[in-house]
């Protein structure tokens, strides 16, 4: 079954780190660009950040750029993004998704995806 599982996300307070993962199974991540979305309850998906498969050139949205760090490891055929300072608005489901190449204004239309992960809860709260 081709597939994307992300994993890392919790609860956290402002100003704290986690670290998201998003693993391939049944296909090679490396070929891929793989992009991070979050939607926050009642609010549009929202683009956060991508990776591209071939150059490995990385893309931020304004909101998370400086604080969010995307970072691949093909051997182990996952993504990962380091969020660190998070802060409330930051709170969310976020998503992990793979296309050819990144979209440079991290559009999230599902249908430009190949593959779409079901998400993993952030929330950070004091």
């Amino acid at each position: 079954q081709l597939q994307l599982v992300e994993s890392g996300g919790g609860s956290v307070q402002p100003g704290g780190s986690l670290r998201l993962s998003c693993v391939a199974s049944g296909f090679r991540l490396d070929s891929y660009a793989i992009s991070w979305f979050r939607q926050a309850p009642g609010q549009e998906r929202e683009g956060v950040s991508c990776v591209s498969g071939a150059t490995t050139s990385t893309f931020y949205s304004a909101s998370v750029k400086g604080r969010f760090t995307i970072s691949r490891d093909n051997a182990q055929n996952t993504v990962y993004l380091q969020m660190d300072n998070l802060n409330a608005e930051d709170t969310g489901t976020y998503y992990c998704a793979a296309r050819d190449r990144c979209i440079y204004e991290l559009t999230a239309l599902t249908t430009l995806y190949s593959y779409w992960g079901r998400g993993t809860q952030v929330t950070v709260a004091s």
